[in-house]
């Protein structure tokens, strides 16, 4: 990895400076932050056929840069024929450069590429400064090699901020270049 710094950390530090002044805080460390970016995929098939489970591990891992963690049931469920401690999804918790860097892929170059893309929901904050997005088809990334996917599957990602609301959250997303839909 490169010791040059991320073009969105760079563009953090100017918009960190317009959300002092918005917002008036009292201090520097009550301006709102990017902490981590966990990216997630939920695979249910896995359970009769692990391959799907390893394809989603690999592409996650193209997507990111980073190695995923494989996620087990937590519980059995047995219209679904799961049994606790099987191996159904896996995630990435992304910090410091590797955020930044996924982020201003996903929003400058993956987000672009969804079919018939109006902007992502302004609506989903959790409530204390968390935004959740879900993607339906991981193609969009341009790591991903088209020919070689084994199902397109759709991917979770939840930005955590250290804003206190979501209007410091959303004020924070907006100004890095986050496509809110009007």
């Amino acid at each position: 990895m490169s010791n040059k710094e991320p073009n969105l950390k760079i563009k953090y530090k100017k918009v960190a400076e317009e959300l002092n002044k918005e917002f008036g805080y009292k201090s520097v460390m009550q301006i709102p932050r990017i902490e981590k970016v966990i990216v997630s995929v939920g695979c249910g098939e896995a359970i009769e056929n692990k391959k799907l489970l390893d394809a989603a591990v690999g592409e996650l891992a193209l997507i990111t840069g980073q190695k995923p963690v494989r996620t087990k049931a937590r519980k059995s469920i047995a219209n679904f024929k799961l049994r606790e401690g099987y191996e159904i999804g896996a995630k990435v918790t992304l910090r410091s450069d590797m955020m930044w860097e996924f982020l201003d892929r996903l929003i400058n170059v993956a987000l672009p590429r969804v079919k018939d893309f109006r902007g992502v929901n302004p609506n989903a904050f959790d409530g204390r400064g968390n935004y959740s997005l879900g993607i339906k088809e991981q193609i969009i990334f341009p790591e991903i090699d088209f020919d070689k996917i084994e199902r397109v599957s759709g991917l979770n990602i939840a930005i955590v901020t250290t804003g206190r609301t979501d209007q410091d959250a959303k004020s924070l997303l907006a100004k890095l270049g986050m496509p809110f839909r009007k």
